[in-house]
């Protein structure tokens, strides 16, 4: 399994969802249309009981991104990552000169995978923000993603992830481009509870490792609000 499969089944979304590039007449919208295909339920397993819902434990029971990601998995989080590079390159007057975002929903193949490890990285640095992730619940979460793949390689990778020191720099390090680095933000602004002081702390730190501009900053956390049900 790559890393696009397992963001992709951690993110809730079946197997026949996986991202697979914008098709042509499809402005603004994944594979198969836009956000609005992804909230209505089509395929996906909720993520409470799996993988992802043990790494989210302390959450109590909150759900990453409501029904967005719930039924849309990766090619969602493109979506929402898309919008919001969109609005605010519209809103500084860019959109004439700044070629058209390369988001999860709208890449294949190696650049697919360097965005989903990059997410998978922030998703799993942001669980762990507050602390909460102990032997247990490694061993837990272990369990968990040995039903969804035996690839020795990604098991040891989480593995790693998991055993690291919490350090915003070194997860912003992974972001190749700006789009990965807004969708890395993204990502832990659905996972962080911003009613928990080390969440919140370590989100704030984050954005500056990721050096994203305030305004689109804003674009990005009005889309996880949507997604959250909370606008």
């Amino acid at each position: 399994m790559n890393m696009s499969s397992l963001l992709n089944q951690l993110l809730g979304a079946s197997a026949d969802q996986a991202p697979t590039g914008n098709p042509a007449g499809s402005p603004g919208g994944g594979p198969g249309g836009s956000v609005s295909d992804f909230i209505s339920g089509r395929g996906g397993a909720a993520l409470a009981g799996g993988a992802l819902g043990l790494l989210l434990g302390s959450k109590r029971g909150r759900k990453m991104g409501g029904k967005v990601l719930k039924y849309g998995g990766v090619a969602a989080l493109g979506v929402m990552a898309y919008k919001a590079y969109g609005n605010w390159q519209a809103q500084a007057g860019q959109t004439a000169h700044v070629a058209e975002p390369q988001t999860l929903d709208r890449v294949t193949g190696p650049v697919a995978e360097q965005h989903s490890t990059a997410v998978l990285k922030a998703i799993i640095a942001a669980a762990k923000s507050d602390g909460h992730v102990d032997e247990r619940e490694r061993q837990l979460i272990d369990e968990g993603l040995r039903s969804l793949t035996a690839d020795p390689s990604v098991l040891q990778w989480v593995e790693r992830e998991l055993q690291k020191p919490l350090d915003p720099a070194e997860v912003a390090a992974a972001a190749g481009t700006l789009e990965v680095a807004s969708e890395m933000y993204l990502a832990s602004a659905l996972v962080i509870d911003d009613g928990n002081f080390m969440e919140r702390s370590y989100l704030d730190e984050l954005v500056r490792e990721l050096k994203l501009a305030p305004e689109l900053v804003t674009e990005l956390n009005a889309q996880a609000a949507a997604a959250r049900g909370t606008v």
